[in-house]
């Protein structure tokens, strides 16, 4: 194994306590090596995406690549997953805090990703100890002491799978060579340092969900980064797993090329539904034939979602990839049965669809969640790990299929505009608060969720639609609900980031040109 110095790093925050036991010299010296290897790759995609994005603008609408019909056409397969994700029935998912991770570890779920995207506020503090809580994790010494209880992980756990965070986020408390290092190589890049060999070690291994891919080259600076941290190492070529999450409208076009271009680091591919609207609405929203009706109507069962969700699955298990369903976000309440039962009965019919889809899993939110789904999906499944063998040839989807968002009944009302407001300023609120996975009306909402709530708003003021009640939505009616909806919140407790987040909320909401992602703007205001 190649030695690693930090020549050239600087730390901008402090380190220390047990944050000297992960940002260790070595490690970071690691991380350069991947900086030095990779971001000029990574910035000149991210300068692509701007570009598609201004064909997009141009009315360029997205279709299947034909300079890659060879590889959708071709006859190829992803290699056999290992055997601890053979059977990923059933997903939870949740920051990198220490508590909640160990809570999903002992869920019974089959799968835990530990995740530092969407449900992660990205403070200093934050990011730094959830690396220090995935070296205990995977050492099985995670512990937490409370006034009311001790936390410790039980005999039996999920696998651990670790979400860095996307290839647009900076890290920007880390400097090589006097340039912001990327989130996504920080991220994995300590993470796989200190734990890729105690993984391989215990019968296990390295195992990611990579977010936020819009194409097949940026899988392929994916698989270039894995075999250069493979070898550096001295891990085993192919050791590391990906699962990716299809959570924008150009990654749907790309499913096979994406999976085609991870190639030995390929296993899965997951259908990140509430980004996928999102993307729709940003990649596309400044068309009016893409206006979508309030969010609660944009249903799984609307035609562009399930056109999504069946190419999903075709595609994965015509390359005998594991396909992994999409986020059930109702948390089932210990107080009121009403709201229990409600929460219980749209998490069943959601897994139910996705099973008789031929989904080979899915993910929750919150442990209560694991017995239901996994119930569901113990009906279809039986002892089977998985359905690879349902190839589903009998989907046939077009690109037509993809962009049709027509809603039967879809209207953009009052209520519908409340909400995204409300529950956008909260969710703001929280994380800019440090947390970044929140209850909110009974849903655990996180940055997915808030984009759709704000990218909702843009989109109607930007069209300047009328309501089902007839009036504009014009800067005027956002103004006022702004203004209500953080009185209302106030008078339930005024935590101390609501004006900030009523600011921020207002920025990304309103801003023209279109903010392409609320966190960054929300980071620079982080500490």
């Amino acid at each position: 194994m190649a030695g690693f110095d930090d020549a050239g790093v600087e730390v901008l925050a402090p380190v220390e306590g047990r944050a000297r036991e992960v940002l260790t010299p070595e490690a970071l010296g690691f991380v350069a090596l991947l900086h030095r290897g990779f971001d000029r790759r990574r910035r000149e995609l991210l300068e692509r995406r701007r570009e598609r994005q201004r064909e997009l603008d141009r009315g360029v609408l997205p279709t299947f690549l034909p300079e890659t019909r060879g590889v959708r056409e071709g006859d190829w397969r992803v290699p056999p997953a290992p055997a601890d994700l053979a059977d990923r029935r059933v997903e939870i998912t949740g920051p990198v805090d220490r508590k909640m991770m160990i809570n999903a570890l002992n869920s019974g779920a089959r799968v835990f990703m530990a995740d530092f995207e969407d449900a992660n506020s990205p403070t200093w503090a934050n990011c730094v100890q959830g690396q220090v809580n995935l070296v205990d994790a995977v050492r099985r010494t995670i512990s937490l002491e409370t006034p009311e209880r001790r936390y410790a992980l039980a005999e039996r756990t999920a696998t651990l799978l670790v979400r860095p965070r996307g290839w647009h986020l900076p890290e920007k408390h880390v400097r090589i060579d006097g340039e912001t290092v990327s989130a996504s190589l920080f991220d994995f890049g300590i993470w796989f340092f200190h734990n890729a060999r105690e993984l391989l070690d215990r019968g296990t291994g390295p195992y990611l969900y990579l977010p936020k891919l819009e194409s097949h080259e940026e899988a392929a600076l994916w698989h270039d980064v894995f075999a250069l941290a493979e070898d550096s190492l001295a891990v085993p070529r192919g050791s590391i797993r990906a699962t990716v999450l299809v959570e924008t409208i150009l990654a749907a076009f790309e499913m096979d090329e994406i999976l085609h271009a991870l190639g030995p680091y390929a296993t899965a591919l997951n259908a990140g539904r509430w980004d996928y609207i999102f993307s729709v609405i940003k990649k596309l929203g400044r068309d009016p034939r893409f206006v979508l009706p309030d969010r609660a109507q944009v249903t799984m069962t609307v035609p562009f979602m399930r056109a999504y969700t069946e190419l999903l699955v075709r595609t994965c298990h015509r390359r005998g990839a594991h396909a992994i369903g999409g986020m059930a976000a109702f948390i089932p309440s210990r107080r009121d049965p009403a709201v229990n039962e409600v929460a219980l009965a749209k998490v069943r019919e959601d897994k139910e669809r996705e099973s008789t889809d031929g989904f080979d899993g899915t993910w929750v939110a919150h442990p209560d969640l694991v017995p239901v789904a996994t119930e569901v999906f113990d009906r279809v499944l039986g002892e089977r790990p998985n359905q690879l063998d349902r190839l589903r040839e009998d989907v046939r989807v077009t690109a037509a299929d993809l962009l049709d968002v027509r809603v039967p009944g879809g209207r953009i009302t009052e209520e519908g505009l409340r909400t995204n407001v409300d529950v956008g300023i909260r969710y703001l609120a929280s994380w800019l608060g440090g947390v970044g996975a929140a209850a909110i009306h009974n849903l655990m909402e996180d940055a997915a969720t808030a984009e759709i709530c704000r990218s909702q708003v843009w989109q109607w003021l930007h069209h300047g639609v009328r309501l089902a009640d007839g009036r504009r939505v014009d800067r005027r009616l956002v103004d006022a609900v702004v203004e209500e909806q953080v009185g209302r919140i106030r008078e339930e407790g005024n935590p101390a980031t609501l004006d900030a987040a009523r600011e921020l909320f207002l920025e990304v909401a309103t801003a023209e040109p279109f903010v392409e992602f609320l966190t960054l703007p929300a980071y620079e205001r982080l500490g």
